[in-house]
């Protein structure tokens, strides 16, 4: 079978892989409907960390079961599943916790189990799942075409924004600041939105991307960075600043655009992948500033997610704005670390 490989920094090839097969009687067989190259795919892409040799890529992905091992319950061949990008047993006591990605038993697409059985990523034609019952969300049926890029998400960018939200604390009438307008900040807006937050900013330099933030609920657009930023998200919020923002981007400059921006007592939720961040921790003493957050644990927010987008109520597949085949992997990772694309769906 054909699946994505990272080789070298920005050296993204489709090479010909052994096809996999069922180990552990927990394991699924997936065969991938849909994939797509996330924002955290271009942290190794562009060498950090530098890549060693050879590594499989891609962590988000919906397809159709082929085949259960004889200890899975819950799935069955034919089902279309939502494989979130983390894959758990979800019965240890931290899955219990939703703490998921924590998973004493789990592990993430492209890296070793713990019992050292290699993982397939995500970007690829066939996918062996461990701990199926866990892991994959069943569709109650199978699904329109139309509706495949909006259940994509769910297996990370949109729990991920929504991750964003509800470790800031957003709930009905909050006023809310995004820091990021790529695929994940975009889906931050989408989520508080959802939430009931009353007025989202969302910060953004990028004519499409403030576009798709207006049509995702933000009621108004910051296009300056830093100071001046943080200064006219406060001048929009009383003067004071946002009772919750979301830091959807992890480097140092939007960290401390995400604290500057956020009102004493307020709360910074950050999805981020951090790359040199540093706290300044008396300050947020000072301010009363409190951050939460982290990798999302996706598997822990489908079950709520998901029936919002099979009615329509939420259709966070708009932030696909490029659809490729799985062999145009290498020019959607070229479009997305170009920044001409906000997110490459892969369509096998």
């Amino acid at each position: 079978m054909r699946a994505t490989v990272l080789h070298a920094t920005r050296d993204i090839r489709l090479d010909d892989v052994d096809v996999p097969k069922l180990i552990e009687d927990g394991d699924a067989v997936v065969r991938v409907v849909a994939s797509c190259i996330c924002g955290s795919d271009l942290w190794p892409y562009r060498g950090l960390p530098e890549i060693k040799g050879p590594q499989r890529i891609g962590h988000e992905f919906v397809g159709i079961v082929e085949d259960v091992g004889g200890g899975v319950e819950t799935i069955k061949p034919g089902d279309f599943v939502i494989a979130p990008f983390a894959f758990s047993d979800n019965t240890c006591p931290l899955c219990r916790l939703g703490i998921h990605t924590s998973c004493v038993n789990g592990g993430f697409w492209g890296f070793p189990d713990r019992s050292g059985h290699p993982v397939d990523g995500g970007q690829g034609e066939i996918v062996r799942v461990p701990f199926a019952d866990g892991t994959l969300v069943a569709t109650p049926e199978q699904p329109d075409e139309s509706l495949v890029p909006h259940l994509l998400t769910l297996s990370d960018v949109f729990p991920t924004g929504h991750h964003a939200a509800v470790s800031a604390g957003v709930e009905a009438g909050s006023n809310v600041a995004v820091v990021g307008d790529g695929a994940v900040g975009l889906s931050a807006v989408l989520a508080a939105k959802r939430l009931g937050a009353s007025r989202v900013v969302a910060m953004s330099r990028h004519e499409d991307r403030q576009q798709l933030a207006r049509e995702f609920g933000a009621d108004e657009i910051v296009a300056e960075r830093g100071k001046e930023g943080a200064s006219a998200v406060r001048e929009i919020f009383d003067g004071i600043g946002a009772d919750q923002v979301l830091e959807c981007v992890g480097t140092a400059d939007s960290m401390k655009q995400a604290m500057l921006s956020t009102r004493p007592g307020g709360r910074v939720g950050y999805v981020g992948v951090p790359h040199g961040v540093e706290l300044n921790v008396p300050a947020m003493f000072g301010r009363n500033v409190g951050l939460a957050g982290g990798v999302a644990p996706a598997r822990a927010y489908i079950d709520e997610l998901l029936p919002d987008v099979l009615d329509g109520t939420v259709k966070p597949g708009r932030v696909f704005d490029q659809s490729l085949s799985l062999d145009k992997v290498a020019d959607g990772y070229q479009s997305m670390d170009e920044r001409t694309a906000i997110k490459t769906m892969l369509s096998l």
